[in-house]
C-alpha cells in the first residue's frame, strides 16, 4: 500500500527561533502516531537545528532545494551531501516558485533528480499547470511533459524514491478554486501515464500528493478521493493548528 503523506512547505519564513516554537507546537497537536507521514521543510538555515528536535518524533525534515553539481563554485547553493550531512534526505524539487522566479526547467529539473538519487535521497517532484494552460485546456498535455521530461528516463527502481506532488498553480491565490473532483481527475491521468511509461506496480505505489491550497475545511474531502495520497502544504503548515489539522485528516 502506498505511503500518506502531508508535506509542510515553509518557503522563506520562520527565523530560528520562530522555528523552535512552530516544532513545539506541532509536536503537540499532531497525533501521537500519525495515519500519514508527516514532513516539514523549513530553510536551509534551520534545517538541522530542525532535524535534532524532531529525530525522536515521528516528523521528517525535508530541503527546499538543491543543487544539481555534487560541489563547486555555485556561490550560495547547498549540495545533496551538504544535505544528507545535516540528517536531511529528503528533498522538494520542482516547486512551481522555483520555476517561475528562478526558471528552473524541465532540464535542469532532471538533473537535480538524478543528482538526489545518486545520494539515495528521497525526491519530492512538483509539477502542475498554470491558469492559461488550464484555460487553454491544455493541463493534461504540459502535466504529461513535465514527468516526461524530468523523470521518464528514470529506471524503475528509482521510482521507490519518488514522491509526485501535483500543483495546480491556478488554484493557488488566484481566486480560482479546484475542487476535489478536479484534484481527482488529475491524479488518476498522472497514474494511468506512469502506467503506460513504466507499468501499473510503479504506478500504483508512488505516492502523488496534492499542493492546491489545502486546508482544514477541505483536507479530509480531497484525500479520500482514491489517488490523491496527501498534501505538499503551503500557508497552512505555517499555522500548527491548521497544519496538524490536515496532518490529522486521515
Amino acid at each position: 500500500m502506498r505511503a500518506k503523506i502531508v508535506a509542510g512547505n515553509w518557503k522563506m519564513n520562520k527565523n530560528l527561533a520562530e522555528t523552535g516554537v512552530l516544532l513545539s507546537e506541532l509536536k503537540t497537536k499532531l497525533k501521537e502516531a500519525p495515519d500519514a507521514k508527516i514532513i516539514v521543510a523549513p530553510t536551509f538555515t534551520n534545517l538541522y537545528y530542525a532535524f535534532e528536535e524532531l529525530k525522536e518524533f515521528d516528523i521528517e525534515v525535508a530541503a527546499q532545494n538543491m543543487h544539481q553539481s555534487e560541489n563547486g563554485a555555485f556561490t550560495g547553493e547547498i549540495s545533496a551531501d551538504m544535505l544528507k550531512s545535516t540528517g536531511v534526505d529528503t528533498v522538494i524539487l520542482g516547486h512551481s516558485e522555483r520555476r517561475a522566479y528562478f526558471g528552473e526547467t524541465d532540464a535542469l529539473l532532471e538533473e537535480k533528480v538524478n543528482t538526489a538519487l545518486r545520494h539515495d535521497m528521497t525526491v519530492i517532484f512538483c509539477f502542475g499547470e498554470e491558469l492559461e494552460d488550464r484555460k487553454a485546456g491544455n493541463h493534461f498535455d504540459l502535466v504529461e511533459s513535465q514527468l516526461k521530461n524530468a523523470l521518464f528516463k528514470l529506471d524503475a527502481d528509482s521510482w521507490k524514491n519518488i514522491i509526485l506532488a501535483y500543483e495546480p498553480v491556478w488554484a493557488i491565490g488566484t481566486g480560482e478554486t479546484a475542487s476535489p473532483e478536479q484534484a481527482q481527475e488529475m491524479h488518476a491521468f498522472i497514474r494511468k501515464t506512469i502506467a503506460n511509461a513504466f507499468n501499473a506496480e510503479i504506478a500504483e505505489e508512488v505516492s502523488i500528493l496534492y499542493g492546491g491550497s489545502v486546508k482544514p475545511a477541505n483536507a479530509k474531502e480531497i484525500f479520500a478521493k482514491p489517488d490523491v495520497d496527501g498534501g505538499l502544504i503551503g500557508g497552512a503548515a505555517l499555522d500548527p493548528q491548521s497544519f496538524a489539522a490536515i496532518a490529522n485528516s486521515f
